[in-house]
């Protein structure tokens, strides 16, 4: 396993997501499978348009003095590799239009030919009230990834989780996620002027 290359890896797509507006200045988490009981994460005061050696960071299962540094979803995303084997790259983001679009729809259904290719539709999870959320988001990200044969996760007001074998296939899948709310959200307001 070469490590510098992963977080070089890392580093690319924490750009290019940051341009993208799915990361904020210190709001996101991205992450890479190392070994059996060890992942790279960003840290807790990363820059996701400037991750370099010193903003990643190694994990182990056992919760030692790095665990700190680390990023809030650590636990998240170490919940996921020691649950879910095909999981090698792991990605929280807040896309703005996906966000948006889950406030006050229950489901996305692409109406573009890639979002329909590509992701079908995917389920928009409410986590009922964000005041215990961190408290229940490791258990019910797991539950909801194992019950539904998914590795894409949609949160209603929070953002998007979603992992993959290939950090370019997840990059990919988010998107078109993206692309998609944000031509259902243009498509939808032209519809409400079409009528004015």
């Amino acid at each position: 396993m070469n490590k510098k290359h992963l977080k070089n890896q890392l580093s690319a797509l924490s750009l290019s997501m940051f341009r993208k507006d799915f990361f904020g200045i210190y709001h996101g988490s991205i992450s890479a499978k190392t070994d059996t009981n060890r992942f790279i994460i960003n840290t807790k005061e990363a820059v996701f348009d400037n991750i370099g050696e010193e903003n990643l960071i190694e994990l182990s299962s056992k919760k030692d003095y790095r665990w700190k540094q680390a990023s809030i979803d650590a636990n998240i995303h170490h919940s996921i590799y020691s649950n879910i084997s095909q999981a090698k790259f792991i990605c929280f983001s807040m896309p703005q239009f996906t966000t948006a679009y889950s406030l006050e729809h229950n489901m996305i259904i692409p109406k573009d030919y890639f979002g329909h290719k590509e992701i079908g539709f995917v389920e928009i999870v409410d986590p009922k009230q964000f005041e215990d959320w961190y408290d229940r988001a490791q258990s019910e990200i797991i539950l909801y990834f194992q019950t539904k044969k998914t590795n894409l996760m949609v949160i209603r007001g929070y953002g998007v989780y979603a992992y993959s074998r290939d950090i370019h296939e997840m990059a990919k899948k988010l998107a078109i996620l993206e692309k998609s709310c944000r031509l259902l959200m243009l498509g939808s307001s032209t519809t409400l002027c079409d009528y004015d």
